[in-house]
């Protein structure tokens, strides 16, 4: 699904000393089953822009349409259903919940959109099994390495059969050989038919063959894409 940007800002404390301008007028289209990176230093307002296409917050002015619909109005109930149903996360610690189990951390995005345990148990040992984790699903997450810790919050993400996956900075803790890995599991999810927005300042993201666009932001505004 087309998502589409509108002169979006996005300011803080506004009206007040410390006022901060993070997105300035911010206007571009987002193409399905594409893998579109977000490049830029930080604070450049990636992870603010990343936020708000995913329904995380609200724009202070401009528009967001979710293919016809417009999202930027919305009543929070409705942006929370959106959010369930049509993206994925992937947080740049992975935020996995230390103490539980491998499964339970990829099943507990459903809880609130599947009845029983079991349907969620049986979609996630399908996830695990897909990458390679399925020894792995009864180890608490603290255990993991941090290739698997990746690969479980990739699961997590698509417990819910999103139509996009967002992932903000997903390589910052990785070294080379695992961000190459990562980058050639995000072409497998465009192959599987699921768009990927990425947030990246790293060039083995943002250079990668595999990603079909790259928009570069810096303070806060567009310079290219």
């Amino acid at each position: 699904m087309r998502i589409s940007l509108d002169n979006v800002r996005k300011v803080y404390n506004q009206d007040r000393p410390n006022e901060f301008c993070a997105i300035r007028g911010v206007t571009l289209t987002i193409e399905p089953n594409r893998i579109t990176c977000l490049k830029g230093a930080s604070g450049s307002g990636k992870s603010t822009l990343l936020s708000m296409i995913g329904c995380l917050s609200r724009p202070t002015s401009g528009r967001i349409h979710l293919g016809e619909q417009m999202l930027s109005g919305l009543p929070e109930r409705f942006l929370t259903d959106i959010r369930r149903h049509t993206f994925g996360f992937i947080f740049q610690q992975f935020n996995l919940i230390s103490g539980l189990s491998v499964l339970d951390n990829v099943i507990l995005p459903a809880y609130p959109l599947a009845p029983e345990r079991g349907e969620l148990v049986a979609r996630a040992s399908a996830l695990l099994e897909q990458y390679g984790l399925t020894e792995r699903a009864h180890s608490p997450v603290q255990w993991l390495s941090g290739g698997e810790a990746q690969r479980v919050a990739i699961c997590r993400a698509l417990i819910n059969g999103p139509q996009m996956l967002i992932a903000d900075e997903p390589t910052a803790n990785l070294d080379t050989r695992l961000s190459k890995v990562f980058m050639d599991e995000v072409a497998e999810l465009r192959r599987a038919g699921k768009s990927v927005l990425i947030t990246s300042h790293d060039p083995v993201v943002f250079d990668s063959p595999v990603v079909d666009r790259v928009i570069e932001l810096r303070d806060g505004q567009v310079l290219e894409g």
